[in-house]
């Protein structure tokens, strides 16, 4: 169904300006403009007191980028994370899925009540509810489709072959659409699933020229399923500045160097609270659910991915917070950022303060993950030395582990896990970067740290590039036999640490 145009969005292109006020050109890497915090009404002081916090914490932060009134004051990434490295946003994908949807209905191509079953009438089952026929885009966008819990996830389970509109619609629909929130990954997969329908593009390449383009976001990737739609749940892979852009854009109104590039209206109705999600005064997912974003407490907005990612938007102060990250404690990072950060946003320049600015930089010049601490070498290191330990059958599909152990203490982590042989270079005090099979496919980039925290014990962690996975493994020796012991930061795995038992070839 067409719908009249709404204004047409200005031109596309367009080159934000530096703090030395020189255009960048088309194709040109486009950075945000830089300050001293002081000049933008906060104190070095005080954001050294948030890194401060965060380190005591252990909240696991990948990436960090303030940005108060349009320029950033302060900006770091823990060793082995770095600032040109893309980094998975989990559920944080959902709002750009959002933001396509909007971007189509300016240009006259959906209408938030377009009904779901009209894109897709080959997919709808012969017994389609009412309910189901009365489902809007705008239901899907704030999560309150209609469907039951049970229903969705017993559907998102079973990895079923179905095609992703079929098997969506043939999920019950047990309650009237837009009444029962139930915040999910299907309904953001199937708002992709519209824009490949009505575009004939993934919903990433759609949003190339109008949006990656124009804010200089290099394309990312954006992973897809077996049918080649884009995940548009999760799977969106950005670096910490990109995400700061995208805030900053949303703080804008969707302008962008004098140029309109998303409906205000848009944004004013996407990140406002469209329904009702609980009744804790002070739980940031108790404060209303717009089209793809969370309401904060505090009266802000953020798009949100699971184990820290974070593009958290503040009007009231003309702020943007972006955080790459690996943590279990989400909300733990949020209230540090309201007790540390808002009441620290003056609402005038204060005096510089050289002295306080190097001290700041200096510390995010430095920031690293800890390192694995203990001993570089061990009186047991030249006896285990190349012995292969095997293991039985397991949850891992690890079938065998050794470790190369060189005279200075560097230290060679050897294993076949998934059918492959991988290796990975470790020493105490440091991380270095390698690969190693964390996944069945492929051998993803990773960075290593070890050392050994007893005489008979090896202990390595391996954080992979771009995720907030940190893997760790506790070796421990005792003559032909090893206990290996695997732990997980974030995600399933972290509840269930793995000790397997290993005899030596």
């Amino acid at each position: 169904m067409k719908y009249p145009a709404l204004p047409r969005l200005g031109a596309l292109a367009g080159a934000l300006l530096l703090f030395n006020a020189l255009p960048v050109a088309h194709g040109e890497q486009i950075t945000l403009p830089r300050a001293t915090p002081e000049s933008q009404g906060i104190s070095s002081a005080a954001i050294q007191g948030i890194i401060d916090e965060q380190d005591a914490r252990k909240f696991g932060m990948h990436g960090l980028m303030i940005l108060r009134h349009g320029k950033v004051v302060a900006e770091g990434w823990w060793t082995p994370y770095t600032a040109d490295e893309p980094h998975m946003l989990f559920s944080l994908s959902k709002s750009f899925t959002s933001t396509a949807i909007g971007l189509l209905q300016a240009e006259g191509r959906v209408n938030i009540h377009d009904k779901l079953v009209s894109f897709f009438p080959e997919d709808v089952p012969a017994d389609a509810s009412d309910n189901l026929k009365a489902m809007r885009l705008r239901d899907l966008l704030m999560m309150s489709t209609g469907q039951q819990k049970e229903d969705v996830d017993a559907y998102h389970e079973a990895n079923r072959d179905d095609t992703t509109a079929r098997g969506f619609l043939g999920i019950p629909v047990k309650q009237k659409p837009g009444t029962l929130f139930y915040y999910n990954s299907p309904a953001s997969i199937m708002l992709a699933a519209v824009v490949q329908k009505v575009t004939g593009e993934t919903a990433r390449d759609y949003l190339v020229p109008r949006l990656f383009e124009p804010l200089g976001i290099p394309t990312p990737e954006w992973d897809k399923t077996h049918e080649g739609i884009n995940v548009g749940a999760s799977g969106l892979h950005i670096r910490t500045e990109d995400v700061a852009k995208f805030g900053q854009l949303l703080l804008q109104r969707g302008e962008w160097n004098g140029r309109r590039l998303v409906s205000a209206d848009w944004i004013d109705l996407a990140t406002s609270r469209q329904a009702s999600n609980g009744s804790a005064p002070d739980g940031d997912w108790d404060q209303g659910y717009g089209f793809q974003f969370w309401r904060c407490v505090p009266g802000f907005y953020r798009a949100d991915g699971a184990h820290g990612q974070f593009c958290i938007v503040m009007p009231q102060y003309d702020t943007v917070v972006a955080i790459t990250a690996g943590t279990k404690d989400t909300a733990g990072v949020m209230k540090m950022l309201w007790a540390k950060l808002i009441p620290e946003l003056r609402p005038a320049a204060l005096p510089e303060n050289p002295e306080g600015l190097a001290s700041l930089r200096k510390r995010l010049a430095h920031l690293s993950l800890p390192v694995t601490t203990g001993s570089a070498t061990s009186p047991l290191g030249a006896k285990i030395s190349g012995r292969k330990f095997i293991f039985e059958k397991n949850d891992l599909a690890l079938e065998s582990v050794s470790l190369d152990v060189a005279a200075d203490g560097t230290v060679t982590f050897k294993a076949r896990q998934f059918e492959k042989d991988q290796s990975v270079v470790a020493s105490r005090g440091e991380w270095k970067k390698g690969a190693f099979p964390l996944s069945r496919t492929g051998t993803p980039p990773v960075a290593a740290s070890g050392a050994w925290t007893a005489d008979d014990t090896y202990a390595i962690q391996l954080a992979q590039s771009g995720q907030p996975f940190l893997e760790t493994f506790r070796l421990k020796f005792a003559g032909d036999t090893v206990i290996l012991n695997r732990e997980m930061n974030v995600g399933a795995a972290s509840n269930k640490p793995v000790t397997l038992t290993g005899k030596a070839l």
